[in-house]
């Protein structure tokens, strides 16, 4: 489980507003900002799918000066990749069963298939890593 409280990273992806968390929100601050300000504002918030408040938070919070449409875009990346990375893996149980049943069997599929479940584990700690603000 991630910090977003039970939110999964995957979830959070399509979230605008942060999640709640155990004990809620104690501390606030009040920005002033000029009409000028607001509005660029707005239109950064809008056009990454959050909330001002958390386009505020989350770009102050992040030591990479991430933005959230940029967190969402590497995680939504992250996972495209990891479900092609299942897919290959897929192939290559298909293999194995192959030559478990007699047939010839690469002997190089064995490490392709060991070398694919140290990637999608590397994945997971990455987007694990991505969704902590």
């Amino acid at each position: 489980m991630s910090s977003l409280g039970s939110v999964s990273p995957w979830r959070a992806l399509g979230r605008r507003r942060r999640a709640n968390v155990p004990g809620g929100r104690l501390h606030h601050h009040k920005v002033s900002v000029t009409p000028e300000e607001e509005a660029v504002l707005v239109r950064l918030a809008e056009s990454q799918g959050v909330t001002v408040v958390r386009l505020l938070v989350e770009s102050a919070m992040s030591p990479q000066g991430e933005t959230p449409a940029q967190r969402r875009a590497a995680m939504s990346e992250l996972l495209s990749v990891h479900r092609q990375l299942a897919g290959i893996a897929t192939n290559v149980n298909q293999l194995a069963r192959h030559a478990n049943a007699g047939e010839e069997f690469p002997p190089e599929a064995r490490a392709v298939l060991a070398r694919v479940r140290t990637l999608a584990f590397r994945i997971d700690d990455v987007l694990d890593g991505i969704a902590k603000p």
